[in-house]
């Protein structure tokens, strides 16, 4: 495994991050277990969930399963950067939702109960809020950080000045502010090197992309349906999705036969290979998937390759940051 630095910080995360939105409503119990405990032999020691994974109101289902993982011990909470998300519905009366201080703080807490530990290492913010001041998410905060019950800060869904707008206000309570920002971020979704990369770049923010293969049309999507094992990349919107972009994911997957690559970690390599990136998020539904993405941390991709990716998935305007992917 490889390991860097999350941001700025001196906190030292794998390449990978496990995602456990699956755990619950697609994975069992036990199999999200032994996938947990994998992930750990293979050495990934960053791990992702959110208060509302398991998307039963209130419950904090994945939450509670990995609580459960982490109380048989043996080291297990002492090996994991333990990320998790503030901002979603988890009651239906008023503040029950957003990033009120009263939200961040309760949730914070219940957190801690279901995932059974005292400490969270990444407690990421799910969602800009548009009515919250930063004087009063700040306040929080820091309020955790002092208590000992969160360690580091982050963000979700942030648009590029909503980076710059939490840092700027941090920086003048003199407080760390935001070390990682998750986006969406993949071949097919790349909006995000427009501004988001940028900030966090400038601002020192660790980027940990989710839905890496785009909802699995950058898994070999194609090839799978094909054999008739397509999952959800032939359903819904990724079904709409696969057919407008047929021409380009049958060629990409016809790139990646020519390399002797997996889909999947052709588009994983393509991503640990840009600038600021630090792990994308898995979503393993099984140990043979998780077991299989290892591959993506031997993809090495050349100029050759690289522009023959841009070819197929262009870039926003002109690529790259703004103005000049827009203007001049």
């Amino acid at each position: 495994m490889e390991y860097t630095n999350l941001g700025r910080t001196g906190l030292s995360v794998s390449r990978l991050c496990l995602g456990t939105m699956n755990f619950g409503p697609q994975t069992s119990e036990p199999d999200s277990f032994a996938i947990m405990d994998r992930a750990l032999d293979h050495g990934i020691n960053f791990f992702d969930t959110a208060n509302v994974y398991g998307w039963k109101l209130g419950e904090g289902v994945t939450e509670q399963i990995i609580g459960r993982w982490i109380a048989q011990g043996g080291g297990r909470r002492e090996k994991v950067v333990l990320a998790t998300k503030v901002y979603g519905k988890m009651q239906e009366w008023p503040n029950g939702q957003g990033l009120s201080a009263r939200h961040i703080i309760a949730e914070a807490d219940a957190s801690l109960k279901r995932l059974q530990t005292d400490h969270i290492d990444l407690y990421q913010m799910h969602h800009i809020s548009r009515s919250t001041p930063w004087e009063e998410i700040w306040q929080a905060m820091e309020v955790l950080v002092a208590q000992g019950k969160v360690l580091y800060v982050g963000s979700s869904n942030f648009a590029g000045w909503h980076i710059a707008q939490a840092q700027e206000s941090a920086s003048r309570r003199h407080f760390l502010g935001l070390v990682a920002e998750q986006c969406i971020y993949n071949l097919m979704a790349r909006t995000v090197e427009l501004e988001v990369l940028p900030a966090a770049r400038q601002y020192g923010l660790g980027v940990i992309p989710w839905s890496p293969l785009n909802g699995g049309l950058l898994s070999g999507a194609i090839a799978k349906a094909a054999a008739g094992t397509g999952g959800r990349s032939s359903e819904g919107r990724a079904a709409e999705g696969l057919e407008k972009h047929r021409a380009s994911i049958e060629a990409y997957e016809k790139l990646a036969a020519s390399m002797e690559v997996d889909p999947s970690n052709l588009a994983l390599g393509w991503l640990l290979a840009q600038d600021g990136v630090t792990a994308p998020i898995i979503g393993p539904r099984t140990i043979e998937q998780l077991d299989s993405t290892l591959g993506a941390l031997e993809v090495r991709l050349d100029e050759a390759t690289l522009q023959r990716l841009d070819e197929l998935f262009p870039p926003v305007g002109n690529g790259g940051p703004g103005p000049e992917a827009w203007a001049w």
